[in-house]
């Protein structure tokens, strides 16, 4: 449910500036501010949540930040003008970001070696669904309700996934990784393993050798060029794209009916969605490092095409462009969407995990803040079709630097222990060993 609502509610925007941008009279300012704000201070909670996470434990934190992002999605809901939709967007923003490392870690931290990638890609699909309903909430807000309640409805739905899971977020075990390497509690950790075990597990009498952070940077330093580059240049292309879908779709398929406009920008987001599952699928039997750099080429092959036709080299039927720019989405999830999002959650040792898996998706979130923030400014001084070839053939090199970083700097981590990936310093107190179960 927590990657369920971030990504509602951070591509509901799309929908609402289809529905503010003429009632309030916005300007490409106001609509750069509006759609970064809420990934702006993402960035944030990232940081501070990822840190929080290692420095008091996953169960301390967890559900903390689903409140923040309730408060801030009703907050909005109720706004009365631009600057404090801003500021509430800002707000919900923070949870959001503190969301990202939270889950990934501790979907991480209690999968079994076997299916580690699939259970954490999982949680990650739940974006799909997300943005799919951020798209259908607009459809029918668009359809029978007047413009300045209907972007109020898609606001405030955003609230409703995180405030029902805030409770049990709370009593969520601690993990036992955390329980037994970190604060050396095994019968926190048995508790933990019975979670998903059904029964009681052997753990060791094992602590993860405590280190300062210069020399985590020192020591891992390639690993979050790895991690935090080829993320920054993925959110890029997925939140420009995504968020201003409807800059592309316009061109391609004029309307003026504000309903057909809401489904001409949602269905390239939906086209995306079977790619989650294909990741999930495969993510276990191909790798992490496969799947990143096939979808990095396949986004490659498309926006260069794309930029060709907006500069006007090429003629490409409308309709076939619209269907190649849905698959884009496609190529993004299967691969480096999903992927980015695992990979930071296996590479970093227990005490540091989430802070890693924060620096690496606040590197993300810069990606996307840095898009947002710049399209809408970056059409209204080119214009609709020099401005969209400038854009995606910016998306064109990054994705081929991503794939340079990614050959260069990543590890494969396909079916490997969670303490041999991250290469864990481990403290063993007792000849049994950590367990890695299968099941």
């Amino acid at each position: 449910m927590g990657f369920f609502t971030d990504a509602y509610d951070l591509f509901n925007i799309n929908i609402m500036l289809l529905f503010l941008t003429p009632l309030w009279h916005l300007t490409s300012v106001q609509e750069s501010l509006l759609a970064s704000s809420a990934i702006f201070s993402a960035i944030v909670g990232q940081l501070l949540f990822g840190r929080l996470l290692d420095l008091l434990g996953r169960k301390k934190i967890y559900g903390i930040e689903a409140g923040i992002l309730a408060a801030g999605a009703v907050l909005s809901a109720f706004s009365t003008n631009f600057t404090m939709l801003l500021a509430t967007r800002t707000i919900m923003g923070l949870g959001i970001g503190g969301d990202y490392p939270a889950s990934a870690t501790i979907a991480s931290e209690y999968a079994p070696t076997s299916s580690r990638g699939k259970s954490v890609a999982l949680v990650f699909s739940m974006q799909g669904f997300g943005i799919a309903t951020a798209v259908i909430t607009g459809l029918l807000a668009a359809a029978y309700l007047p413009a300045d309640m209907a972007w109020r409805v898609v606001a405030f739905v955003g609230a409703i996934p995180p405030a029902f899971v805030v409770y049990f977020r709370r009593h969520v075990p601690e993990t036992p990784r955390y329980s037994l390497l970190v604060k050396g509690d095994a019968s926190e950790a048995r508790r933990g393993l019975r979670l998903v075990l059904g029964s009681d597990g052997e753990v060791a009498k094992a602590k993860a050798r405590r280190t300062p952070i210069s020399e985590f940077f020192r020591e891992y330093w390639p690993l979050l060029i790895g991690t935090t580059l080829p993320w920054t240049f993925m959110d890029m292309a997925l939140y420009g794209t995504g968020v201003f879908s409807s800059y592309v779709t316009s061109s391609l398929l004029p309307t003026k009916s504000l309903t057909a406009s809401v489904l001409r920008a949602g269905v390239p987001l939906l086209i995306g969605i079977p790619g989650y599952f294909a990741a999930a699928a495969l993510v276990d039997r191909l790798g992490r490092k496969p799947l990143q750099l096939i979808g990095f080429a396949i986004v490659t092959a498309i926006y260069i095409p794309m930029a060709l036709y907006y500069m006007k080299f090429i003629s490409v039927n409308s309709y076939l462009l619209y269907a190649f720019f849905g698959l884009s989405f496609t190529a993004l999830n299967l691969g480096p969407n999903t992927t980015t999002f695992i990979l930071p959650a296996e590479v970093y040792p227990v005490r540091y995990r989430s802070t890693g898996h924060g620096i690496s998706a606040a590197a993300g979130k810069a990606g996307a803040a840095i898009t947002t923030f710049a399209f809408p400014l970056i059409k209204a001084s080119l214009g609709s079709s020099l401005g969209l070839a400038f854009i995606f053939g910016l998306l064109a090199v990054v994705s081929v630097i991503a794939m340079i970083i990614t050959a260069a700097f990543i590890p494969e981590t396909k079916m490997v222990p969670l303490e041999e990936a991250s290469k864990e310093k481990l403290v063993v107190e007792s000849p049994v060993p950590v367990p890695h179960h299968s099941g």
